[in-house]
Parts: structure tokens; sequence; C-alpha cells
């Protein structure tokens, strides 16, 4: 019988698409997934460490894990229990000495040797006196893509495909450099064939992910390198959009997240030219104010932010933008907060994600004079985001009368319903049939919530298989605001 394999994932689209590989890794060891630890025959905890309380959160878990070990056990069972991802990879240590039932721990650059530590962990475990569990979090000399099986088919007709991992920016407030490790970027012929192989089983829209994903730079396809080498031997993220943009089925693509400085020239140019690259970009700035901004070296001024934004809307006049905000970083005051409540009210949102800051262990920032108080984050948090909700309604509103070209990837709440996606990521439910599943539908939007559109199929319109975004009466969030 098929061995259970429950996988629970923390943070952000990069963890999921880590948890569908090492899920592809274990299968040929016989594990399918399930959707509960209980009667799991191991569990994984793919943690992150970005969030506030991120390793206070695993241990608690681990807590509720060790009881349901134990009854598994005491059953004649067992349950294996690994660690992976961020938390591992920071605080692998601390985790073998609190939690010493767990049997793995790995970092998120080495779920490739996966196999052959659960395997390990077995042999170990089946010894008397058995010592501690198994660390692995050094950081490999070799890429884990290149040791990982084919991907397995996505679970709808959307997927994620990692194509940069790691960062070399060193925010002071941000443990990625120190749990994910240096830029990475694979291959443009490894990307591709993963891109195709997607498309194959189904998937429609891809969306490709990196810690820094528009710091892009990978190996050119091998046919395009001439034998005296004038092709240029790495690709940038633009380029690489164009390419993907050409596999036949593959209707949409996003990418997400992106760096200020790495918004290059190509990769603006490639959202008026590529009509499969949707009009929404998700484009962290964290604070408004150039003395935050340095302090966070984040190497760039907000005027620089807001000539990137001026660049983007020029080449595609109706894209919709969204941001990461951080308030209260130390040495922030109220001009410093002032002046990124100015670059939201100027810049206009789609959507926005806002977050006091909160220290990191081993990052510059928490070792910083000037920590501003939890009363003081607040109050400033909740006027960030009083500004940022506003514009979200605003925007969602005027796209009511409007026609969306919608990918419905999903049931929707009520029967007779389905939902999907707008151009700007927008969940929208409309009245359909089951048959037009994975199909795209004009929806024109007859009312707008908080966080969601409700809308019709439009009359007179041919529901389609292919279409790349939104069409000619699509509004952006410029014209919204003028």
């Amino acid at each position: 019988m098929a061995k259970k394999l429950f996988i629970k994932t923390y943070g952000c689209q990069m963890n999921v698409y880590d948890s569908a590989r090492m899920a592809d890794v274990l299968a040929p060891l016989g594990y399918g997934r399930t959707d509960s630890a209980d009667g799991a025959d191991l569990v994984i905890l793919n943690t992150c460490h970005v969030r506030e309380k991120a390793s206070e959160k695993v241990f608690a878990e681990l807590g509720r894990l060790k009881a349901t070990k134990r009854a598994r056990q005491a059953d004649g069972a067992d349950m294996m229990i690994v660690v992976a991802g961020c938390v591992a990879q920071a605080e692998g240590e601390e985790i073998m000495r609190r939690a010493p039932h767990v049997d793995v721990v790995l970092g998120p650059q080495t779920y490739h040797r996966l196999p052959e530590m659960v395997a390990r962990a077995f042999r170990t475990a089946a010894q008397p006196g058995r010592g501690a569990g198994i660390l692995d979090t050094e950081f490999p000399v070799e890429s884990k893509f290149d040791h990982l099986p084919d991907a397995a088919a996505p679970q709808g007709i959307t997927a994620f495909l990692t194509v940069q991992e790691g960062c070399d920016k060193f925010c002071t407030f941000c443990v990625v450099p120190y749990t994910r490790g240096a830029e990475f970027s694979r291959g443009v012929d490894d990307v591709t064939s993963e891109a195709r192989r997607l498309v194959e089983a189904g998937a429609r829209e891809i969306t490709l992910l990196g810690q820094n994903v528009n710091a892009y730079h990978g190996a050119a396809p091998r046919v395009s390198i001439s034998a005296a080498g004038s092709a240029p031997a790495e690709w940038r993220l633009g380029r690489l959009i164009r390419h993907l943009a050409e596999i036949d089925g593959l209707q949409r693509i996003r990418y997400t997240t992106s760096h200020p400085r790495d918004m290059d020239d190509e990769l603006i140019e490639a959202h008026g030219a590529v009509p499969a690259l949707m009009p929404c970009l998700h484009l962290p700035v964290q604070s408004g104010s150039d003395r935050v901004l340095a302090a966070m070296n984040r190497q760039h001024t907000a005027d620089d932010y807001r000539r990137t934004i001026d660049r983007l809307r020029r080449a595609r006049p109706d894209i919709a933008l969204s941001s990461d905000f951080m308030v209260g970083h130390p040495g922030e005051d109220d001009a410093d907060f002032a002046a990124t409540l100015r670059l939201a009210e100027d810049v206009g949102y789609a959507q926005a994600y806002s977050f006091k800051y909160s220290p990191r262990p081993g990052t510059p920032a928490a070792a910083m004079a000037n920590q501003i108080s939890d009363a003081i984050k607040s109050e400033r948090l909740d006027r960030l985001q009083a500004v940022l909700r506003a514009q979200q309604n605003e925007f969602n509103r005027a796209c009511v009368g409007r026609i969306f070209a919608v990918l419905l990837d999903r049931a929707g709440r009520h029967l007779g319903q389905l939902a999907g996606r707008s151009p700007y990521l927008q969940p929208v439910r409309v009245s359909a049939p089951p048959a037009l599943l994975g199909m795209i539908v004009d929806v024109e939007i007859r009312s707008a919530q908080s966080n969601s559109l409700t809308g019709d199929r439009a009359a007179g319109v041919p529901d389609r298989v292919a279409c790349c975004g939104a069409d000619s009466s699509t509004i952006g969030l410029s014209e919204a605001r003028a």
C-alpha cells in the first residue's frame, strides 16, 4: 500500500513550489500526498522565516505532532517528522535540541537529497538507543535543480515555476540571503522544459517565481550560442518571458517577487509587447523615505521607484500595481512615515501588503538603535492600511461595467457558480456551467467587493480556450484614478 505523505506549507509561493517538488522526489519511494497529519507515515513542515513569530509557530506545530507520533507508535505504527525550509536552515540545531522527536532537518537547497535522508533516518530509528536525527543545512555546491525529477502534473490549470532563488541584496531587515543563499538562476533550457511539461499536463497560466525573480540571469539556450560566441551567454527575465510566451497552450504569464533595482529596459518593454504577460506587477518598495530606504540597504530612492513606475505605465498604460510596505523600521520618524504615505498616494495601488517591522535574529536591523515601540508601529500601520484599502476599493469599483477575460480555475461558493482570476489577480465569481472550468471567459463585472468581483458572462461574446489577457475595454488603475 502507498505510504501517506502530509506536507504543511508556510509562507510564499516559492514554498508552495518547493513542497510540490519534495512530493515529487518522494514519489519513487511510494509516498502519496494526504490532506491530514493523522495517519500520515511522513510529515513535512516546509517553513518560512520571513513572517513574525515564524519559529514559535513551527515549535507549536512540532508539539502537536509529538503527541500524534506517540499515539501512532502506541498503535504499532510510526510517523517520521521532517522540518524543511528557511526556519530549518536558520535554526536547525535549535530544532534538534528542542524537538528530539524530529527525524530530519534540512534547508531549502538540500531537499533533492530528501530520499537519502529519509532512508537514513529509518535505518537509525530501527537501531537500539537511536541518537539525534539528521541535520543537513549546508549549502550544496551543486544546484538541486540538476537532481530533481521532472515535476509532476499540476493540481490545476495554474502552476508555479521557480526560475531564480536566493538574494544578494542584503536588506538589513531580511533573512533570505542567510537562509536561501546567493542568487542563482536556472538555465533557459531547464526552465523551458519544465514549462512545456506543465502546459502539456494542463496548466494554462504559469507564475515565474524567485526571491528576486527579475534578477534572473539564466544560461542562454544551447542552440542560441554561436560557435563565435556572439549570442549572449545569459538571458534576463524579459527575454525569458518572450521565449516562454511562444509555448503553444501557455495563455498567461505572471512573475513575482521583484526588486526595483532589477526592472531593466528589456523587462519593462516586455510588459508592453507580450500579450500573455498579465498587466499586474508586484513591486515592493517598503518605504517612501530615502533615509529609511538607505538604512534598509534597498539601494534605490523613492524617486527611483517613482520613475520606474512611470516607465512601466508608459509601456503598459493599463498596468495595475501591488507592493510591500514596512512601517517602524529602526529609526523611522514621523517625517519618514509621512514620506511613505505620500509615495503610496502618488503611485496608487490596486493591492498592497503592509506589515510592522519585527526583528529577525542575525540581521543588521535587529541590532540597530532607535527601535520603534509597538504602539507607534501599530498606529502607523493603521493609517497606512486605511490609505491602501481605499485605493484597492477604488480600483475594484472602477472595474464595474468592464469586461474582463477571466480564467475559470475552480468551483465557486454557490451551486452553479465558477470562480477565477482577472488579469489583475482579483478573484471573480460568475454563474457558469462546470463545462467551462479551465476556459477563459469574458465576464462583465456587475459588482465589486473589497477583495473580489462578481459578474456575468458577457452577452454575444463566445467563450474561448485561448486568450492572453484583458480585452481593450479593461481599465487600469492609472485610468481609474484619472
